[in-house]
């Protein structure tokens, strides 16, 4: 059986020269803000680092910029929350199944939590119901949890139920924790809302949403919950691809309003290429906020 995780982390290093370089660990240091840190050495400065962490006393004694390096007093919880309905069985915009974009998402950043010796734990569900694999610290362990992904997501029947996933998360998940839901790009109804509102609260989310492909692309298009057929005559009709283009927008923008107001860090994925730029970008803009 072909192994996903090797692919995942050839995505995740080549943005970065060597696999212990620092965007990646800055960057991870974005997604657990408020990780309290016990100074451990100095270090030359790289591009990207943060102003804040440089040691001026130490930098005027040696003359050249060091940063201070710190590692973590204590370890922290990554939870995911993936949708592995229906809906995630569909086709992205690069034509793969969306279940797959999830599992980059998932992957990348589970194997930033594996470098850094935090726990990471899944639940994956659907409108039939959820599943939370246990936390584990391996990259072994990471690979089942992708496999099982994969598994439900493109073996499974029953259609998406965010609210269902993210009820799960709210009834299950108790010690505070970074909790990432990966799920389609349709706006949050109110039942979402209110329990997404729960959430954060508690817990530090972010949202990855994964784009759907074009509807009336000029090829077969078919829905993958009604298996409806697109008609021919609208396939690459302009008039029609400008009308859903505007209703997209419309709800992208109605989405990222509501996560902005939550303060939930958010990003889209369409492509496999970009997913992983987008993913560190996401994690960048976070503020890197340390408590005690």
């Amino acid at each position: 059986m072909t192994s996903l995780l090797p692919a995942v982390a050839s995505r995740l290093f080549v943005h970065t020269r060597l696999a212990s370089a620092h965007p990646l660990d800055g960057a991870y240091a974005s997604l657990v803000r408020g990780r309290s840190m016990d100074f451990e050495d100095l270090r030359d400065y790289q591009f990207g680092d943060d102003v804040r962490d440089v040691d001026w006393k130490a930098t005027a004694r040696h003359g050249e910029l060091l940063v201070k390096r710190s590692r973590a007093r204590r370890m922290h919880s990554v939870v995911f929350a993936v949708d592995t309905g229906l809906h995630m069985a569909s086709l992205s915009p690069d034509e793969r199944p969306k279940f797959e974009l999830a599992i980059l998402a998932v992957g990348a950043i589970g194997l930033l939590a594996h470098r850094h010796g935090d726990d990471v734990s899944v639940i994956v569900g659907d409108a039939s119901g959820s599943r939370r694999l246990p936390a584990r610290r391996s990259e072994g362990a990471l690979e089942l949890t992708l496999r099982a992904i994969r598994d439900r997501a493109r073996d499974g029947s029953a259609p998406s139920d965010r609210a269902a996933l993210l009820e799960s998360v709210v009834g299950t998940v108790k010690r505070r924790s970074i909790v990432v839901v990966v799920a389609g790009e349709e706006p949050l109804d109110e039942r979402e809302d209110r329990l997404l509102r729960r959430l954060q609260a508690q817990h530090d989310v972010l949202w990855v949403a994964v784009r759907d492909a074009d509807p009336i692309a000029p090829r077969d298009a078919v829905d993958a919950r009604t298996r409806w057929v697109v008609p021919a005559h609208l396939r690459g009709d302009r008039r029609v691809a400008a009308e859903i283009a505007e209703r997209r927008a419309r709800d992208d923008a109605e989405r990222d309003a509501l996560l902005d107001r939550l303060e939930v860090s958010h990003t889209e994925l369409a492509h496999a290429d970009t997913a992983v730029p987008r993913i560190l970008r996401m994690l960048a803009r976070r503020p890197r906020v340390r408590g005690s």
